[in-house]
């Protein structure tokens, strides 16, 4: 089940890199918007966090950087979700995400199930951890690890399935 296929490590200095990430900003901001209209779909289905993984996957850290910090700052400016308080705790879970999927698909220059899940475990256990320290609380910390399985599995296995398909 493992597919190579083109990754890219976009610079700061490459249009390419912001007209990405602007692309990807929006889907994360598309797609809550469909998750919230589920009684607790945000935690459920953790839609914010898709398509920092496929922007820090495909097109490296960079476009995944803005994609994982710029993505809940807008929302919660537009939307109010999330709350200004969970803004940095989920700040801090995209930015582990963008790091972690970008190292991966460097390192491995493939994707594959087993990637795609590395890459989501990843970023729960390290961002869970620093939530915890923040929080105090590792109830609260948790709180994607006992609500967000849904969510985790539609990163796997969506992830996995639109990474393999992205053709640019």
């Amino acid at each position: 089940m493992e597919k190579e296929i083109r990754l890219y490590n976009l610079g700061f200095s490459e249009v390419k890199t912001y007209l990405f990430a602007a692309l990807f900003v929006a889907g994360n901001i598309l797609l809550p918007q469909l998750c919230h209209l589920v009684p607790d779909g945000g935690h459920i289905f953790l839609p914010i966090y898709f398509f920092t993984l496929i922007a820090s996957y495909k097109y490296g850290m960079k476009v995944g950087l803005l994609t994982a910090v710029l993505s809940p700052a807008v929302n919660s400016l537009l939307f109010g979700m999330p709350a200004a308080a969970a803004v940095s705790g989920i700040m801090i879970k995209s930015i582990f995400l963008a790091v972690s999927a970008a190292w991966i698909a460097e390192k491995s220059s493939k994707v594959s199930l087993s990637t795609i899940l590395a890459v989501v475990l990843a970023y729960q256990f390290f961002g869970t951890m620093a939530e915890w320290l923040m929080e105090g609380s590792l109830i609260a910390a948790a709180t994607d690890f006992r609500l967000g399985v849904p969510g985790m599995l539609i990163q796997w296995i969506g992830g996995w399935f639109l990474l393999r398909s992205v053709k640019c």
